[in-house]
């Protein structure tokens, strides 16, 4: 059976979350549907990282099985042809191995969270970013961030609902920058616990508005408690922007 790689992107807002559920809207389900009307197959879409409710994507990456092969430029085309009106778009189909998996496959994943630091609120961005009225120190922001990085129990910044067999993650990048208006926080590592990103976001923020001394963030994390986090960052404002994998893994087929 021809195997599909879809990169895509889409906005968060009207969905309750990536993965398929019976009662309410997600990507997943859009996905499908558009999948099975081009196709006719009732295809299993797998994802290389679920997104929770109202959080973006600039590159997340699927694959799912088809029993008839089809030019890629015609998968990519008549998907977005089927999700019409959902915001939710293919930016590239490559054919793959049977070896590939989304998630599994993956050797990294990159998150970026936006924050506008300002009095007024969004109206363009309202539900793009996360508002925040107080400026944010990004010096302090970013000075604290750098205790993140590297392999460590991230216990606190770990929902409590999270299924991860082990707390112990590796983070490779965390970086915190000013871009124009907003304050942009990147995030890189192999894997995430379940609302790392957000709670290590909610935490920074909690610096960079001065509630917080810089040394705080590394108290917290070697606290390994959940109760040592501060504010969990609002869902609007994180997006995931890319999937890495291994040249000999992700080669397309065709």
């Amino acid at each position: 059976m021809p195997r599909y790689k879809l990169t895509i992107e889409y906005d968060g807002g009207p969905y309750k979350g990536f993965q398929l559920q019976d009662d309410c809207p997600s990507v997943q389900g859009a996905l499908e549907r558009a999948i099975a009307g081009f196709t006719g197959e009732a295809a299993r879409v797998h994802v290389a990282g679920r997104t929770d409710t109202g959080v973006h994507a600039t590159g997340q990456v699927i694959h799912f099985d088809l029993t008839r092969e089809w030019r890629t430029d015609v998968v990519r085309d008549a998907i977005n042809a089927h999700l019409v009106p959902e915001p939710v778009s293919v930016l590239k189909a490559e054919q793959v191995s049977d070896e590939f998996h989304a998630r599994f496959s993956a050797t990294g994943r990159r998150y970026l969270y936006r924050i506008l630091d300002r009095k007024s609120p969004p109206a363009l961005e309202r539900a793009r970013v996360w508002s925040v009225k107080t400026p944010l120190d990004v010096e302090a922001m970013h000075a604290a961030a750098q205790a993140l990085v590297g392999t460590h129990d991230f216990t606190t910044f770990r929902d409590m609902h999270c299924q991860s067999r082990s707390p112990v993650k590796t983070l490779d990048v965390a970086e915190v920058a000013r871009v124009g208006a907003e304050v942009h926080l990147t995030f890189a590592a192999r894997s995430f616990l379940h609302r790392q990103v957000r709670s290590m976001a909610g935490s920074l923020v909690e610096v960079g508005s001065g509630r917080w001394a810089v040394e705080r963030v590394a108290e917290a994390l070697a606290a390994r408690d959940r109760r040592a986090c501060g504010q969990v960052a609002a869902s609007q404002g994180l997006y995931l922007t890319g999937v890495d994998y291994s040249p000999a893994v992700a080669q397309p087929t065709t």
